[in-house]
């Protein structure tokens, strides 16, 4: 889809929506903020397969090493054999049942971690292939609807069931991504970082919303790639938290937080995480709840004039 001149944005995936002039949105139990928690489990494959992409910058390790690079693979495997059971113990301990986002080649090479984030309660949704393997408007339309299939088929045999959500690695999309999710069975979508409530996307097949993720706050976004230390970030959250829970007060905000086991996951971090969510959940008006019951409720009970 080549880029357009509109009032508003360059493409129609979706309606131009300030919020300003949006209807009145309530949570369950007149909550002013719904906090939904993406935990991600993406495996970094060891070579690059042909024809991929794999960012550059991907974070992980000091620097990008020549082969074989294993502070970067280990480090990143350190949230498969280690951070995942911390975050989801912290987790637990504060009533908050995640969403993971799973690729393909995690579904299919650690079966125990299916089961372990399964018997916990999790809801697991789509993540591509693994993050040596992200989508790009250089793939051809047939090879991206292949991609995204062969990814939910991989997922619904190690779990039983088909995913309803999807987080693209690295956060990769092309131009055609969100109409090819939503012909695939796909009903939300955790790509776009462009609001702070649940919108509707335009499809001609299924029926697809954004729930979108604070990108600032994401993790790897923040203490990877902007280098903002754990300190900063354990007040960043509670700060970002405190203006949605006063916004939330006039019309109900979503806090989408996505989080790295392998980074969050680590033994002087985790600290900073427990001591946020405590705070977020020691407040009256909190819904915590995975995507799928998000989205459920913003379909049936939509903004309101």
């Amino acid at each position: 889809m080549p880029g357009q001149r509109q009032p508003g944005m360059d493409h129609d995936h979706y309606d131009w929506s300030p919020l300003s002039t949006r209807g009145v949105l309530r949570w369950p139990d007149d909550s002013r903020v719904a906090l939904c928690i993406v935990v991600t489990l993406d495996k970094m494959e060891w070579v690059v397969p042909e024809g991929s992409y794999q960012p550059g910058n991907l974070a992980g390790g000091s620097a990008a090493r020549p082969f074989p690079d294993y502070t970067r693979m280990s480090h990143r495997e350190y949230g498969h054999r280690v951070g995942i059971f911390r975050v989801l113990d912290v987790l637990e301990k504060h009533g908050i049942t995640p969403t993971i986002a799973m690729d393909a080649l995690t579904a299919e090479h650690y079966p125990y971690l299916v089961k372990h984030c399964l018997d916990r309660g999790c809801e697991i949704i789509g993540h591509g292939i693994s993050v040596s393997r992200m989508i790009t408007s250089n793939m051809s339309e047939g090879d991206e609807r292949e991609y995204i299939n062969d990814s939910i088929t991989t997922l619904t045999r190690a779990t039983g069931v088909a995913p309803r959500g999807w987080m693209g690695p690295e956060y990769g999309e092309s131009h055609r991504t969100p109409q090819l999710l939503a012909a695939a069975g796909i009903e939300y979508l955790c790509d776009w970082a462009n609001d702070e409530q649940p919108y509707p996307m335009k499809s001609s097949k299924g029926n697809l919303t954004a729930l979108p993720v604070l990108w600032e706050l994401d993790d790897v976004s923040a203490m990877a790639n902007r280098k903002v230390t754990i300190h900063r970030y354990g007040d960043l959250l509670k700060e970002s938290f405190d203006r949605l829970y006063q916004d939330g007060g006039v019309n109900g905000r979503l806090m989408g937080l996505s989080l790295h086991p392998w980074l969050t996951g680590q033994p002087f971090r985790i600290g900073y995480l427990d001591d946020a969510l405590g705070y977020m959940t020691g407040h009256s008006q909190v819904w915590a709840a995975n995507g799928k019951a998000i989205i459920d409720w913003y379909r049936t009970n939509p903004p309101t004039s």
